[in-house]
Parts: C-alpha cells; structure tokens; sequence
C-alpha cells in the first residue's frame, strides 16, 4: 500500500455496523434517558452558573441571550449531523470513528487526537470552577475556611496569594475518575441523579428570579459598543465576541456518542439523545439569561459566582444555598461527562493500532476502559491542582469547533457517496444545515465578518494564542502518528 493510499484508507460503514453488533468490549447498561442526561449533563453547567453573568457583564450586557442563541444554531447544526452519525455508525469514539469512515485515517488520527486533550482539558477547567462553588458553600453553611495554600492554584500573576495547589479540584477528578472505572453503570445513575438536583436548581432560579425581574434591567438590550486598545465590548461586536466563548456551554452532546457501545438500543436512542439534550439545554441557557440580566444591572454580574451574586443583591439568601449546591451538582455532572468521552476516544484509539494495545484492554472484572481512565484523572488531577483556569480554559472552544466543521463536512460527503444507505435519523434540510453548521463554527475560530466605519472587520473570535498552541499540539499528534500509529495501525495488518 502507498503512502497516500495509508493515510487515506478507512473502515467501511457496513463493517463498522457489523462490528457494533459482534462487540462485548463493554456491558450495554445505558438507555435513553441515562445517555440524555449524560448529555444535559455535559451541557449545562459553567454556562449557566458562571458564563452567563460574566459574559453579560463583560461582553454583551442583557443580549449575552442573543450570544447563546447564535452559538446554539451553530451548535444545533453540527448536533444534527451527529445525530444522523450516531444512528448509522454505532461504535465509540464519536467524531473520531465516524472521521475514519468517510475521510481516512490521518483525518480520523487528528481529530481523535484534537479531542482527546479538549476533553481532559475540559475536565481540568471543569474541575477548578467547582472547587471554588464548593468552597463557597462550606464557608456559607459551617464557616469553615481550606488552609490558603490548598484553596487554589499557584498564580504567576498574583505570586503573593499564598495559594499552592487546588486539593478540592484534584480531589475529585479522581473522584470521577474511580467511579468511571469501577462500574459505568454506578457512574451513570449517580449522574443521572445528579442532573435532576441540577435542572431542579435551575427551575428555581428562573421560578424565583421571574418574580424580581425588572425590566429597565433590559435596556439598552444591547449597549453602546466601547472601543480600547482594539477591543469592542458590547454593541454587536460584544454580543459576537461572547458568542464565541459562550459557544464552550452549547457543546457536549457529543461526548453521549462515545457510549455507543454503552448503549442498550444505540441507533434508535442516540439520536434521540442528541437532539433532547441539546434542546433541553438550550431552552434552560435562554431562560436563565433573561431573568440574571433581569434581576440585577448586568455590570454586577461580572464576578465568579454570578447566579449567587444576583440572590445575594437581592437579599434573597435563604435561595443561595440551594443553588450553590445546585451548581456544584451541575458542574459535578460536567465531568462525569467529559471524562467519559476522554477515556473512550483513548480506547478507541488505541483498539485501532494508532495508540499501543496496552491501552485498548477492559478491565476484567469490571468491564471498563480502566487505564485511559485512570491516567486521565491523574492528568486531569494535576492540571486541575496546578494550573490557574485561564491556562487551562485557552485551548478549549477551538478543538471542538474544528471537529464541528469535520462531522457536518463528513455527513455531507457520505450522503453523496452513500445515499442509499440506511440510516436511522436523517438531518434535514442537509445542504443548507451543513454547510451553515461549518461556517458557524469557522466563524466562531476566527472571528465574524463586520462591516463598520466603511471597511470589513473580524469581530469576536478566538485570541491567536489560543491558534498557535492548538497548532502546536496538532504538530506532537503528527509526529506520534508517523512516528507510530501509521506502521501500528489495525489496517495496516488487516487491510
């Protein structure tokens, strides 16, 4: 085989659904309503408790709920997409797997390795935001203090802060990490219980908060744009800006895919997932911005803990308890979530030779991908305790949205190759949903084109920082994959 024909060969669709139904890799435990929840699971949670107020009061004022729609209709065609994936090709590894079918293996090796580090990350960032929820709420219900230097990460831009190493947030990475490798069953009624304290918190922020909305809040919807040193906030340019960082609250339901093999009756109830949890989601993220923005005047909302910070101005304090523990459930399920994807690409991967085999063993007894697990909750512990979560949130949107652009451009070109092939969910409207979903994502990497002041202008997008350490990390997965997944890889030896 040339060297070409290698990076482009692929698993045909037929074999893979074959094999989806031969597999016994992992126990089929997980039906509808568990894979939903992982996905709402997955989905809310910073968006809601933290991003909300920060964006409305750094970016787009009481229009930061136009930034959640926009990243949710982009967010919503690439849902589509994988809906239409995860009915036709059953198997984990999610966008990796159904990359490997339709565009070859070196497309399959790079987003798989793209999303292997954007899910440990997501995990670490996950992990410090609710460190900081927890410590919140111990301190409000026992007025107990965590000695300085175990509240948080080192900071090099406040070296005389004391703090060390975040005990809290590496505390339960492996946590997560315990319960996924032990039973994924036990894992995912705990989260499914989870989620339910989560979306109840939730009604009781909108239920109550309604009764205080004051609609003067509102107004301007959009504020004046500011313009310094280059930066635009608010005005248009705002509402577009925080689309592009609210967009890491409109994802997740991918990572429900990646339990393919988890599931008991996957292609009709992973579609199905996909679609709910989205919708449920992005139904909670509207209503939640109206009423935040509502409440309190959106410069309020600026600090770490906006949904308790909007209670606390409105003396309604007996309401905060309830919702911090609401939030440390929600952030809680985040994980759960992220991790699980994490540690089955990882399976995945390594099952398919680009990886070593040593990785692609269950655990005997347990049945679980035990040693991707394991070494992702002591990744995810260390980040999660050592770095500040600046670091650590930089390189995450812009992984996701490059496999956004691969999944919706994957569906369309199996549709042409392959339009007779049975699929359990078809996304309608294709050719229009596609290739927005594609655009919305690009967009959303570089920056939306404007037209102002009689010339085109980028506005929003992600700092070009975050480009070159996505690019640099893109380089080390080139280097490992010729290096030695090309020679190593299943097809290689059974082509």
């Amino acid at each position: 085989m040339g060297f070409i024909a290698k990076l482009i060969r692929h698993k045909s669709i037929e074999h893979l659904q074959a094999e989806a139904g031969q597999r016994g890799d992992f126990r089929r435990v997980l039906g509808l309503w568990q894979l939903t929840a992982i996905g709402v699971g997955a989905i809310v949670g910073v968006g809601i408790f933290v991003l909300a107020g920060q964006q409305a009061a750094a970016n787009a004022g009481p229009a930061v709920v136009l930034s959640f729609l926009i990243a949710g209709l982009g967010s919503a065609c690439a849902a589509l997409a994988y809906a239409e994936f995860s009915g036709l090709i059953p198997v984990t590894g999610s966008a990796y797997t159904y990359s490997y079918a339709v565009l070859g293996e070196l497309f399959a090796w790079i987003i798989g390795w793209d999303l292997l580090i954007e899910y440990a990350l997501i995990v670490g960032v996950v992990a410090i935001g609710w460190s900081g929820y927890v410590q919140a709420l111990i301190e409000q219900l026992f007025g107990v203090h965590l000695p300085v230097w175990a509240q948080g990460a080192y900071d090099p831009q406040n070296p005389d802060s004391g703090k060390v190493f975040n005990v809290i947030a590496a505390a339960v990475t492996l946590l997560i990490a315990w319960m996924l490798t032990v039973k994924t069953e036990w894992g995912a009624r705990a989260n499914t219980a989870i989620v339910a304290i989560k979306v109840i918190g939730v009604a009781l922020v909108i239920g109550v908060g309604a009764f205080y909305v004051n609609t003067a809040n509102w107004h301007p919807f959009i504020p004046a744009a500011i313009t310094s040193e280059g930066l635009t906030q608010y005005g248009w340019g705002g509402v577009l800006a925080a689309s592009s960082i609210v967009f890491f609250a409109v994802f997740g339901y991918d990572t429900l895919t990646t339990a393919a093999e988890e599931s008991t009756h996957p292609q009709r109830d992973l579609p199905r997932a996909v679609l709910l949890s989205l919708a449920v989601s992005m139904a909670l993220y509207v209503m939640v911005s109206l009423v935040l923005t509502g409440m309190v005047p959106y410069q309020q909302l600026a600090g770490p803990a906006p949904v308790d910070a909007a209670f606390k101005a409105l003396g309604l304090h007996w309401v905060r308890g309830i919702i911090s523990v609401a939030a440390v459930a929600g952030i809680t399920s985040v994980m759960f979530a992220f991790m699980l994807g994490a540690a089955r690409i990882w399976f995945a991967l390594a099952r398919d030779g680009l990886l070593p085999k040593w990785f692609a063993r269950v655990h005997p007894k347990y049945g679980t991908p035990a040693r991707p697990t394991i070494i992702l909750g002591v990744f995810t512990a260390l980040v999660a305790g050592s770095l500040p979560i600046g670091e650590v949130a930089e390189l995450v949107n812009i992984g996701t949205l490059a496999a956004f652009i691969i999944i919706c451009g994957s569906v369309l070109l199996l549709r042409v190759r392959k339009p007779d092939i049975p699929r359990g969910f078809r996304t309608p409207a294709l050719w229009l949903v596609a290739p927005a979903g594609m655009l919305f994502s690009l967009f959303l990497i570089i920056g939306w084109p404007w037209y102002s002041d009689g010339r085109f202008q980028l506005l929003g997008g992600l700092p070009w920082i975050t480009i070159e350490r996505f690019i640099l990390w893109m380089a080390l997965g080139l280097i490992i994959y010729f290096g030695f997944g090309i020679r190593h890889s299943r097809l290689e030896r059974e082509p």
